[in-house]
C-alpha cells in the first residue's frame, strides 16, 4: 500500500506555500529580546517565541529597541514575528529597518528559525513585504543585503526582481551584497503580490 502523502515540510516549495502574517512585537518584547530575556518577551508577546528570537537574533533586536526609543513611530514598519496563520506559530522575524529614507527606500530583511527552514516561510515573508512596500506611496524601491555565501537568500531575492547593486560592509555582518528593485516591479509573483 503507498505511503501518506509527504509532510509540508517534504513537499516542494511551490506545491504548497505557507500562509503566514507579520506580528508587530509590543516594545516591552523587542526591549526583552535587546535584553536576552526570552522569558519576559513570551510575557509580552502575542504568540509564543522560540530561542531564535532571543539567543540568534539578540544584536537585531538591540538595533530596533534603540531605534523605537530615538523614533517611536518607527514601530510599524520594523522587525516583527513571522506567524504561521494555521499553527499559530512563530517561525521567524521580518520586517523592514525603518521607514522610507528621503529617497523613498526602504530594505527589508528576514530569518526563519533553523527549525523551520526549507517550508517556504522566507518566500511568503518576502511576499509580504514586497506587497507592503508595493502599496506605500512613499517608496520606490526596496533593497536586501545579502551576505555572499547566503546563497539561498541571494536566490530567493533574484526570483524577485531584484539586481545587485553593489557592496558594503556592514560592521556586525562583513561583506554584504546589495541587491533592490523598484517597488511594485517584483517579477516573481506578481499576482500575489498585489
Amino acid at each position: 500500500m503507498p505511503s501518506p502523502s509527504p509532510t509540508p515540510a517534504r513537499q516542494h516549495p511551490a506545491s504548497r506555500r505557507p500562509a503566514v502574517h507579520l506580528a508587530q512585537l509590543p516594545v516591552a518584547a523587542i526591549d526583552a529580546l535587546a535584553a536576552g530575556d526570552l522569558d519576559t518577551a513570551n510575557r509580552h508577546s502575542p504568540v509564543p517565541l522560540t530561542r531564535h528570537f532571543s539567543s540568534d537574533r539578540q544584536s537585531l533586536w538591540k538595533m530596533r529597541s534603540a531605534q523605537l526609543a530615538a523614533a517611536p513611530d518607527d514601530a510599524g514598519w520594523i522587525t516583527g514575528a513571522i506567524i504561521d496563520t494555521e499553527s499559530g506559530q512563530a517561525v521567524g522575524c521580518a520586517g523592514f529597518h525603518g521607514p522610507p529614507d528621503s529617497d523613498g527606500m526602504v530594505e527589508l530583511g528576514y530569518s526563519v528559525d533553523p527549525l523551520f527552514r526549507r517550508r517556504g516561510y522566507a518566500r511568503a515573508a518576502l511576499e509580504l513585504l514586497l506587497a507592503r512596500a508595493a502599496r506605500e506611496p512613499d517608496v520606490r524601491t526596496v533593497r536586501a543585503t545579502i551576505g555572499p555565501d547566503n546563497e539561498a537568500s541571494r536566490n530567493l531575492v533574484l526570483q524577485y526582481g531584484f539586481e545587485e547593486n553593489g557592496s558594503q560592509w556592514d560592521e556586525e555582518d562583513g561583506l554584504e551584497i546589495i541587491f533592490e528593485v523598484a517597488a511594485g516591479n517584483q517579477s516573481g509573483h506578481p499576482s500575489r503580490l498585489i
